[in-house]
């Protein structure tokens, strides 16, 4: 029988909240109700019984851990020092998505959940064989989320509604070109349906 767990993406308040540097991808979530979709589907899961693993990204102040300069839009972003330390209130997940008995997944480098934390082993140790996954972005984290739990062995479904991405064309296109060629789909509605 089929085991799973939901998978949330970068749902940090220095990502898509209070305390963002990305007002397009958050204008993005607004304009799809991502916050309240994916906050729908972690109420489902959660009444359900499926664990919830928030996969959260963050950075040492003396980089350590992290390859800061072998990405474009890295080597972009830590032109801040202060952007995303571990520690601060930036790589908080949005309280709304929070719950008591949730779990952290963090990640010092790239843009995959995977590499580089015990994402995997987590998994594996409470049985897991397929996976859902929300949050940001369609640009990197949703395909490379996607793409490596694939290579893993684990079956993938996208919520479709509780994804988003920049800008509007590229991130509709990456659902219908990328998403679906590596992954089910479906929509929050959908899910908390069937684990009603």
């Amino acid at each position: 029988m089929e085991r799973v767990a939901v998978l949330v993406m970068e749902m940090q308040r220095g990502v898509v909240g209070d305390l963002t540097k990305f007002p397009e991808l958050v204008a993005a979530c607004a304009r799809h109700d991502v916050v309240a979709n994916a906050a729908r589907v972690l109420g489902a899961a959660r009444r359900a019984g499926l664990p919830v693993i928030h996969c959260t990204a963050a950075f040492r102040p003396d980089r350590a851990g992290s390859h800061a300069g072998n990405c474009p839009f890295i080597v972009s972003l830590l032109k801040d020092p202060g952007h995303m330390l571990e520690g601060t209130a930036a790589t908080e997940v949005l309280p709304e998505l929070r719950a008591d008995g949730d779990l952290e997944s963090r990640r010092h480098h790239g843009f995959s959940p995977f590499t580089g934390t015990s994402l995997d082993m987590t998994l594996r140790s409470l049985g897991v064989t397929a996976v859902v996954a929300l949050g940001v972005s369609l640009n990197l984290g949703i395909p490379g989320l996607a793409l490596e739990a694939v290579n893993l062995g684990y079956r993938v479904t996208v919520v479709t509604d509780a994804v988003a991405g920049i800008p509007e064309d590229y991130a509709r296109a990456v659902l219908k070109h990328t998403i679906s060629l590596l992954a089910g789909r479906a929509t929050a509605t959908e899910l908390a349906g069937v684990w009603r």
